[in-house]
């Protein structure tokens, strides 16, 4: 959505309660609303921030600008979680309010430190010719969810790059505080800052140096950088913005991509033997990926449903993008898998074996086994005339392919309406599907491979048919 920058820049106390409820009445009027994704009160959802443990229960916050689908004037929402699966909004919000963000409070991490949440985040800063200085800020937030700035900026814009640094993520390793930082060097290529807590004190930075984890600087910027430990592997995880796709195949305008890497030589500093560079996600839409390893040994992940510089059909009724299902994060083979966490099987509210359905209500889930040496077709999201989402796994040339062209309302269609992925030829696969009205997420071999993305289905777009092939599985009706 084109706004003004005076409109999306425009303080939050100067907008009237009439101009608050006509948004509001806005979004309530929309046919697309999710019933298990979280999805933003009103205006743009975009990155997960501040994904951690604390007090007891998981923590979540999401960038926010509350007044329409735009990138504004930004704010942290807070939400928590027992389960991983519901996220409730506390009222608690990390808003744009002092001189260090005074343009925004952009993304970052979270980590208990005492008694307390440390909020690690950048602080958007731009003067009155719109130069912007990009600060890494912190904040305490207490057991009663109030929220207390650091006055002093904690690492400032460093002389080799750019406007673009930022997305800072704390992480403990082997004990020793340690922070990443995307950034964009003078050249215009992106690339990562290691720093270190001096003594642990996270009011005290230092630079360790930049980490070398093999990329080469093909990208222009490296936004969400989160590096995670899985089962002993160091995973870098980021969105290399620019990437050139000779070095990465990709059809969506920014990917959402890991490496998996040996060790982490905290001196070099470095990722030792990182694979190559990897796909996340080969749906239409995930980015801004964060992970963290929580207390109870589970590596955690979750995504924004959703990408910079795109237009959505939600954004006429002023609200955009949503959060995926939080996934588990393991190494089988030598390949990341991503699965949703055990609770969200708690959905399922009535489970039949799998037909074609003439009418759902878009809100299930699919479990499905595919036999070897098959070519499968589904079209989900299925209207009476035979056109829907067309799921093709084709276990005989080990290809999976999702084409949206001729379901919902169409966007983007200058990014492609098809998206794929192979697998090894030859061998059954597993498809766990999670439709929920305007979202899908499709996990392939138990998250071998995975397929998040967006559908506005049209009226009467809500059957199941099995086109062609053979699947045989169950049908489970999810909670709203």
């Amino acid at each position: 959505m084109n706004l003004p920058t005076e409109v999306r820049y425009r303080p939050y106390k100067d907008w009237t309660k009439e101009e608050r409820e006509t948004i509001s009445n806005h979004v309530a009027s929309s046919p697309w609303h999710t019933s298990y994704h979280l999805e933003p009160n009103t205006g743009l959802l975009n990155d997960p921030n501040g994904f951690s443990y604390f007090n007891g229960k998981f923590q979540l916050f999401y960038q926010n600008w509350p007044f329409g689908a735009a990138h504004g004037l930004k704010q942290w929402v807070h939400t928590e979680s027992d389960d991983l699966v519901h996220f409730t909004e506390t009222g608690v919000t990390l808003e744009p309010d002092n001189a260090n963000d005074s343009h925004g409070a952009y993304s970052g991490s979270a980590y208990q430190v005492g008694d307390k949440l440390f909020l690690f985040y950048t602080g958007n800063v731009r003067d009155e010719n719109w130069v912007r200085d990009p600060l890494q800020v912190g904040a305490w937030m207490d057991k009663d969810g109030n929220i207390e700035k650091f006055k002093e900026v904690l690492i400032q814009q460093p002389s080799d790059v750019t406007e673009h640094f930022r997305d800072p993520q704390i992480f403990d390793y082997k004990g020793q505080f340690y922070a990443i930082v995307g950034a964009q060097n003078l050249d215009k290529q992106g690339f990562i800052k290691l720093y270190k807590a001096v003594d642990n004190d996270v009011y005290n930075w230092e630079l360790v140096g930049d980490l070398d984890f093999g990329g080469t600087g093909s990208e222009y910027m490296i936004e969400c950088p989160n590096l995670v430990f899985v089962d002993g592997h160091p995973v870098l995880l980021y969105s290399p913005q620019g990437l050139d796709k000779s070095e990465l195949n990709y059809d969506n305008i920014y990917p959402n991509t890991y490496k998996i890497c040996q060790a982490f030589d905290t001196e070099k500093p470095a990722l030792v033997e990182p694979s190559e560079i990897i796909n996340l996600d080969y749906g239409f839409e995930a980015y801004a990926t964060q992970g963290f390893n929580a207390p109870d040994g589970r590596v955690l992940s979750i995504s924004w449903i959703g990408l910079p510089d795109v237009d959505y059909p939600t954004d006429r009724f002023d609200y955009q993008g949503a959060m995926s299902l939080v996934k588990e994060l393991s190494i089988k083979n030598g390949k990341l898998y991503q699965y949703p966490v055990a609770a969200v099987a708690d959905l399922r509210a009535s489970q039949e074996t799998f037909a074609d359905k003439t009418e759902t209500n878009n809100c299930y889930e699919l479990e499905l086994e595919i036999p070897a040496n098959t070519k499968t077709e589904l079209r989900l999201f299925a209207d009476q005339d035979g056109k829907g989402l067309q799921l093709i796994i084709d276990t005989e040339s080990g290809k999976v392919i999702l084409d949206r062209s001729q379901a919902g309302e169409q966007y983007a269609t200058e990014f492609g309406t098809r998206r794929e992925c192979h697998l090894e030829s030859g061998e059954s696969a597993t498809a766990n599907i999670f439709v929920d009205n305007s979202v899908i997420e499709i996990f392939i071999n138990k998250g071998e491979k995975v397929f998040t993305s967006r559908v506005f289905p049209l009226e009467g777009q809500n059957g199941i048919q099995l086109i062609s092939g053979q699947a045989s599985g169950s049908y489970f009706e999810l909670k709203a």
